[in-house]
């Protein structure tokens, strides 16, 4: 059982033939589900949560793909609003799809389509972050559904980027209502890096309004209302480069756009969206290359993927945890265990220099604290650039083979 020649296997997961073993049979005991191990994760991010205003993303991505068809992975990560910090995972669950006409899957309820993943979505980010101050939730143009709208649950609110061209309770067209709108303003924002796109500066421009979405006459749903009311905000760039597609956003959602710069506030949060996006390249290619698992038996492999993508989430929120004010007051145990900060002391002052930029700059017990140890145990040496993921996901799982050596030493595990 591998996760693919570039990625984590469980031999090293394990530490040793010992930890292998144990790991198989976590793996396969018809006592552990999927389901316990998101529950347990969601328990802690629920407390992270509290007080804070929270950003939900969810999203989902293939797992291995065969056909028409293939394994995905749903996952649902929690943000706090301020800082773009990962407070954790909310929900997870995966889908087996088959090759059908989508004809035949449009006549279905809600409750019996794929897309009923977002309505659930929402559902546990309202149940897991109960104690935020406010909860938003984050989509794509996947999520573009009337019963997500129509039926989300009551103190949260939704910002999902638009995919239909949806009539309006008016007898219009949404597309053209939000080309006829006026200017509002134009910015320049930065467009980071991605697969295939260079990073880049755009030139926005942006318009938004207030209109009724109108009930699809295919809508299956019982006790749906027949319209519901939403901000519209549309953001399109202006002379994008040669041969580069144009950003262009129609973004739908329920907080109040007032003005120009709660319109503004808005597009902000939509790209904190990215987060979700980082968090799936470090279960990729970028770290643990879940793609390349040689493992048969769905429910053993749903297991290992559910645990990567919980270290996949320990990692990205060490990543994030380099700078900012996250680095300095969030703690480290967003990503480690209280009983962990001994042992990251004793890693820092093994891995300390003696000029003042081989030292830790972070506060003891703080996530940039231990994402500096993480980096620095991953190979980088202080000097040149940012740590990223793969660099911290190097240095976190050293970081877990130590906790095992002392956990033996302690006889809490078998040899």
């Amino acid at each position: 059982m591998e996760l693919g020649g570039r990625g984590v296997s469980v031999r090293r997961l394990g530490g040793n033939r010992a930890g292998e073993m144990r790991i198989t049979r976590f793996l396969r005991n018809g006592a552990v589900s999927v389901g316990e191990m998101i529950m347990e994760a969601a328990s802690r991010t629920s407390r992270r949560c509290a007080g804070r205003d929270v950003l939900v993303i969810q999203d989902t991505t293939v797992v291995r793909s065969a056909g028409g068809g293939g394994d995905y992975l749903h996952a649902v990560i929690a943000l706090d609003e301020a800082d773009g910090a990962i407070l954790g995972l909310v929900d997870g669950g995966f889908l087996r799809r088959s090759s059908g006409k989508k004809a035949d899957r449009r006549a279905l309820p809600i409750e019996e389509k794929e897309s009923f993943r977002w309505l659930e979505g929402a559902e546990q980010a309202a149940s897991v972050c109960a104690g935020a101050g406010r909860i938003t939730i984050v989509a794509d143009r996947e999520s573009d559904i009337y019963e997500a709208f129509a039926l989300r649950p009551p103190g949260t609110d939704l910002l999902i980027r638009s995919a239909q061209d949806r009539s309006l309770a008016d007898g219009g067209k949404l597309f053209a209502a939000l080309d006829a709108l006026p200017c509002a303003g134009q910015v320049r924002l930065a467009v980071p890096a991605a697969p295939g796109r260079r990073a880049r500066e755009a030139c926005i421009a942006m318009r938004f309004g207030k209109m009724t979405l109108a009930r699809p006459s295919r809508s299956h749903g019982t006790g749906l209302p027949d319209a519901v009311e939403m901000n519209l905000i549309d953001v399109r760039e202006i002379a994008p480069p040669d041969g580069v597609p144009p950003i262009h956003w129609r973004l739908l959602t329920t907080r109040p756009v007032r003005h120009a710069t709660d319109a503004w506030a808005v597009v902000e949060l939509y790209r904190r969206r990215w987060g979700i996006e980082q968090l799936f390249r470090t279960l990729k290619t970028q770290g643990f290359d879940i793609e390349g698992l040689r493992l048969e038996s769905p429910e053993p492999r749903d297991k290992l993927v559910t645990a990567a993508l919980i270290a996949a989430v320990a990692v990205q929120q060490l990543v994030h945890g380099r700078e900012g004010d996250s680095a300095r007051l969030r703690p480290c145990t967003d990503a480690f265990e209280p009983e962990d900060l001994p042992l990251l002391e004793a890693w820092c002052a093994k891995l300390e220099g003696k000029t003042q930029r081989q030292k830790n700059p972070y506060p003891t017990g703080s996530l940039g604290y231990a994402s500096w140890i993480c980096a620095r145990l991953g190979g980088w040496n202080g000097y040149y650039g940012k740590p990223g993921p793969v660099v911290i996901l190097n240095g976190w799982l050293e970081l877990q083979a130590s906790k095992r050596t002392r956990d033996i030493l302690k006889g809490d595990h078998d040899v």
